[in-house]
């Protein structure tokens, strides 16, 4: 059926406020502009200079009654022990102090490269326990590991915490945001620097964001025509190694002046990404159709149980009071509108086309889903 007939029209005019969101979404991206040149800096990262995971265990005190449970927590207990007998304090034996306004938690950070020791970063705090909320409460000196098992950081400080709790004496409880995670702003000081082997190695390797072959070749290329032929060369569809100077000082100007450079990334391949749970379609500029008639309804089936109670007249004998079960069976099939893809017709025209029957995020995956099983979609289906 044309997509301008009147009874597609009509459709239009009954699609739900969720399809006319997506659909309008996917319209506005097949009418972005073409991909303009990109900073090598901005598509591609330097192999070796990363950042590195720091985990750490340690207390958070000062908690208003709100930190872990006698019961619930005994690594705790046995973390607080350990702790007052660093200092020359010992628990008595049997018994059993309240640990309500302690947490045991776990202290995560982020090591930017080239950190050296003195600066800060800013740390995670997260409890592992059954302690309700971290507001208000101090976390104790932790050593943060990375996974050599070696300290590169120590934290301390005061737990900012977003959310918070509360609760009456009948069990309701309202929360907002997850008060039992808070963070540290610059609360953790770097102790060790991570060795580095930037300006040991003859060559600079660039690692594309994304892997692409086309991309790849155009990076060598026109690092190969500013700083001269054979400087780069495309290792594979992520690597691209380049020739740089040893000296620390000159290969900081080089690099510098090679992230600087414009390219024009390769065209991503096209792609249907469907997320199951939320229903989102997003479908790439490279999609293509080919000729294909598409029909499409639905069959609504609704069964009602009821029961009918049947009693006996005043006057009857031995009369009794009987339930008659009843079933109602109600089917319901919308109106199937067809239309038709021209082949090799563009995102702009399978949007106008599927929007033009009122289709719903739901149904645009049943539709896509069978066009590429019909061999008349173009593209990678992909479920997340």
């Amino acid at each position: 059926m044309p997509a301008n007939s009147p009874t597609v029209k009509c459709a239009a005019r009954r699609a739900s406020a969720a399809a006319a969101c997506v659909l309008c979404l996917l319209t506005a991206l097949a009418a972005a502009p073409a991909a303009r040149a990109e900073r090598i800096e901005d598509i591609a990262t330097i192999a070796g200079v990363r950042t590195n995971q720091l985990v750490g265990y340690g207390l958070v005190v000062g908690l208003n009654g709100t930190g872990d449970q006698t019961t619930m927590a005994p690594f705790t207990m046995q973390s607080i022990e350990n702790l007052l007998l660093k200092f020359g304090v010992t628990i008595p034996p049997n018994t059993n102090p309240m640990i309500n306004n302690v947490a045991a938690v776990t202290v995560t950070a982020d090591l930017p490269p080239f950190a050296k020791p003195g600066q800060t970063i800013d740390v995670t705090v997260s409890s592992i326990g059954d302690a309700q909320s971290l507001r208000g409460g101090e976390l104790l000196m932790t050593s943060l590991r990375g996974a050599d098992g070696q300290v590169y950081a120590v934290a301390q400080g005061s737990v900012l915490v977003s959310g918070f709790g509360v609760s009456g004496k009948d069990g309701s409880k309202i929360i907002l945001n997850v008060p039992s995670s808070g963070r540290i702003p610059n609360g953790a000081t770097v102790e060790r620097s991570v060795p580095m082997q930037f300006d040991r190695d003859p060559h600079v390797t660039l690692n594309l964001d994304t892997p692409d072959f086309t991309t790849a070749a155009r990076v060598a290329a026109a690092i190969n025509k500013l700083l001269g032929a054979g400087t780069a060369a495309a290792l594979d569809a992520v690597s691209i190694r380049v020739t740089a100077p040893t000296d620390s000082d000159q290969r900081i100007a080089y690099v510098a002046e090679i992230e600087g450079i414009d390219v024009d990334p390769g065209t991503a391949p096209a792609r249907v990404i469907i997320n199951s749970r939320t229903g989102t379609v997003v479908i790439s500029s490279q999609v293509r159709v080919m000729a294909a008639a598409v029909a499409h309804g639905s069959l609504s089936v609704t069964i009602t149980e009821r029961e009918d109670v049947s009693q006996p007249t005043a006057f009857s004998q031995g009369g009794q009071t009987v339930v008659t079960p009843r079933s109602s069976i109600d089917v319901k099939q919308a109106d199937a509108h067809m239309f038709v893809f021209q082949a090799g017709v563009n995102l702009d025209e399978i949007v106008r086309a599927v929007n033009a029957v009122g289709a719903a995020p739901g149904d645009l995956v049943a539709i896509l889903d069978a066009l590429q099983q019909a061999g008349a979609l173009h593209a990678q289906l992909i479920v997340i």
